[in-house]
């Protein structure tokens, strides 16, 4: 089943961004499971409920095409309007006070949320990504799906499909140690791939419960299931408290205030309550970059220790 190809092809009568609705998926430029070749292809490499899965996704006249590889190939077609923002509804998104964001929106009109509804292929990135910087977190990434991951069915041969829970259980301490992933978000993980199959019902919850679901998770605070749930669960509304440069930036383009904080920042969305993960989506696609103050954060390289 693992050479099963299928095809099929959306059109919903809108424009599709499929780079810029996907993008919040990869996991920078190297990322191993996400690929965009020289010709516009968005490749993805997954862990569908029916296996894994490598879906191919290109523009294709009013719509999309899309191709998929693997046991999971049927799934990962079925759910393609999803991925690509089908459900997700800006049309009530009122900009007015704010040119700029109108302008970008304007610009791009096939921006949308995207919902892949898988968690656990989204949650394990998130933890790796929990108070280090991006460059470090990409970095154990790319290490732990070419260690551990499998090659990914179809033709890209630069791809790997995560691992599964079953798998993220093998992993010795020793070797998360050489990825770079201390102990804290090694538990982390570990404790997500004990109760995958429950955090997968987050998926059919609403918007508080399915958060309170990812928050049960030792490790799992509301930054990581915040950044899950915007991505698994096509969030409009949820905002990443927590996160270490958002604040700042948020203030900073709704208000031109150099610093800020997250009871700031939510002060200043509070006028798109139940837009909130939009707004802050086209702030991040603006180009605006908030003032800089001190030095960078020097990462600490822990694995010869």
């Amino acid at each position: 089943m693992t050479d099963l190809r299928l095809e099929r092809s959306w059109s919903p009568g809108r424009p599709v961004d499929i780079r810029a609705t996907l993008a919040p998926l990869r996991r920078g430029a190297g990322d191993p499971a996400h690929r965009v070749d020289d010709t516009g292809v968005f490749w993805r490499a997954f862990n569908a409920p029916t296996g894994p899965v490598t879906l191919a996704l290109r523009p294709s006249g009013n719509g999309v095409s899309a191709t998929a590889w693997g046991s999971g190939a049927e799934w990962a077609l079925e759910a393609v309007p999803a991925l690509l923002g089908a459900g997700d509804d800006w049309s009530e998104l009122d900009l007015s006070t704010q040119p700029r964001l109108a302008r970008l929106l304007r610009g791009r009109p096939g921006l949308r949320l995207t919902r892949t509804d898988r968690v656990f292929d989204t949650l394990v990135p998130t933890i790796l990504e929990q108070r280090v910087t991006g460059g470090e977190a990409r970095s154990s990434w790319r290490a732990l799906l070419y260690r551990y991951g499998s090659p990914a069915p179809g033709p890209n041969e630069a791809l790997r499909v995560p691992p599964t829970p079953a798998t993220i259980l093998q992993v010795p301490t020793w070797q998360w140690h050489r990825f770079g992933v201390d102990l804290q978000r090694q538990r982390a993980i570990r404790a997500a791939a004990t109760v995958a199959p429950r955090l997968e019902e987050a998926v059919t919850m609403s918007d508080a419960d399915a958060l309170r679901r990812l928050r049960v998770v030792p490790g799992i605070g509301a930054w990581s299931a915040a950044e899950t749930a915007q991505r698994a669960l096509g969030h409009a509304d949820t905002v990443s408290v927590g996160d270490f440069h958002l604040h700042d930036l948020v203030v900073f383009a709704l208000s031109g205030e150099a610093r800020g904080d997250d009871e700031r920042m939510l002060a200043l969305l509070q006028p798109w309550a139940g837009h909130r993960q939009r707004v802050v989506r086209l702030i991040e696609l603006s180009g605006v970059r908030k003032p800089r103050f001190g030095p960078r954060y020097a990462p600490l390289d822990t694995r010869s220790m």
